[in-house]
């Protein structure tokens, strides 16, 4: 059925399957192998059905049969298939969401529907028909048309992404990876819902270069659902270090991790730069900040010493004879720490309490632990995510497998998530099991 602003209009066309109809096909549409034997092959008809189906949005009730079917036919003669595509059992479940049922039977029961020989093509798309123009009639035109907008949500999908692949997205927390020709993922995505959040991709593709790029280049969008949102930004931040896709800059894995430690030096604190390579940054005590440079270690606290008032030659950031004042004490920006007018153990004083906002939190529990999250356990140890289980015997392959490097992203996740997580303290048996 063709349906626009000049009316409805019906199409009608059996064709020779290239093969016999089993009985039971036979029997439940009435279709016999004498019907069709001099009926066209779909090869012959392609034409036809593209010009007619051009440019106009596909609807069906489970479309991805229909839709499936028809792809597939179309490939076998060489015509690509792409249309929009619209499930009328998903218009349903939207609009009447109190229902549990939404297969056609189903909708002729509840909606009076006329059927006449069911199950085959025309008699089938009557029934949609009438079941569309009974939604218009039951609610404003706007509640459908946003409906029937969510569902199709092509507007700007990649072209060489199945339209139909929205339908399967789920609306629940999880991860989500597109791909281009190989297997190595373009980029690396998390969501509370992964479907609003991969068609926002691109929702203005034609507005973002970047956007732009990763559409033309998509070919395939895998996903993985987590038990919540925890899980989902654990399991990012996991997979773009391990899988280190382009179009990701945020989370990447970097070479190197540094922080500050707090040495007593006579009368005074003195900031020294300490590496993962070197402590468990996990558990280790007095460390400040995380960078991935010495540069960037420096130029955190240096700016902590201008905005306190620091001597800058005590903290080891410049160098100056014993005796002589920093270049901050000349323009009245040291209280003196560097020519004797500050007492060392006032400027130490100042330092500990400047840096205490850095302060990186020491694991508080005697070993591993288990975020509770849904039905799912992130196993943690020392701020290092182990994996999520689901049984004490994947939380003991993952105590196995050990304690992973430790990781900036993780660790700053984690420290907000603990304080309103449920935690579950793993029983130290199990710990030493692993």
């Amino acid at each position: 059925m063709l349906v626009d602003e000049d009316g409805v209009r019906e199409w009608n066309q059996l064709v020779h399957p290239q093969t016999r109809i089993p009985l039971f096909i036979e029997q439940l549409t009435g279709i016999s192998n004498e019907m069709v034997a001099e009926m066209p092959s779909f090869a012959q008809v392609a034409g036809e059905v593209a010009e007619l189906l051009e440019g106009r949005l596909f609807i069906a009730h489970n479309a991805r049969f229909d839709y499936g079917f028809l792809k597939n036919e179309f490939s076998r003669v060489g015509m690509t298939f792409r249309p929009q595509v619209l499930c009328t059992v998903k218009l349903s479940r939207a609009l009447y969401p109190h229902f549990h049922r939404h297969n056609l039977d189903s909708l002729i029961e509840r909606h009076g529907l006329q059927a006449k020989d069911r199950h085959r093509a025309l008699a089938d798309a009557q029934l949609i028909h009438q079941f569309w123009t009974q939604a218009y009639e039951q609610f404003s035109e706007e509640t459908v048309d946003v409906a029937v907008q969510r569902l199709v949500g092509r507007s700007s999908l990649p072209s060489n992404i199945d339209p139909l692949l929205i339908h399967d997205l789920p609306e629940a927390p999880g991860v989500y990876l597109f791909y281009g020709e190989n297997d190595l993922p373009l980029y690396i995505g998390k969501s509370v819902n992964i479907r609003n959040r991969v068609l926002a991709h691109f929702g203005a593709d034609h507005k973002n270069n970047k956007e732009m790029s990763l559409a033309q280049q998509l070919r395939r969008i895998d996903w993985i659902e987590t038990a919540g949102e925890l899980g989902a930004l654990l399991l990012e931040a996991r997979l773009i270090k391990e899988k280190t896709p382009v179009h990701n800059q945020r989370l990447r894995r970097k070479s190197a991790l540094c922080a500050w430690q707090l040495q007593q030096q006579g009368e005074q604190l003195k900031p020294v730069l300490s590496w993962a390579g070197e402590l468990d940054f996990g558990a280790q005590d007095n460390l400040y900040g995380l960078y991935h440079s010495l540069r960037d270690a420096q130029k955190a606290l240096r700016g902590v010493a201008e905005q306190h008032g620091l001597c800058l030659s005590v903290l080891g950031l410049e160098k100056t004879a014993a005796g002589r004042p920093c270049f901050g004490y000349q323009i009245k920006k040291c209280r003196g720490a560097c020519v004797g007018t500050e007492a060392p153990l006032a400027h130490a004083a100042r330092v500990l309490i400047a840096m205490q906002k850095l302060k990186l939190a020491v694991w508080p529990y005697p070993g591993a632990i288990g975020i509770s999250e849904g039905e799912e356990l992130h196993v943690i140890d020392r701020w290092c995510y182990l994996g999520t289980a689901k049984n004490e015997a994947e939380i003991a392959e993952l105590l196995q497998a050990g304690v992973p490097a430790f990781d900036r992203d993780t660790y700053m996740l984690l420290s907000k998530s603990l304080k309103k997580a449920e935690v579950v303290v793993l029983p130290q048996a199990l710990c030493v099991a692993g």
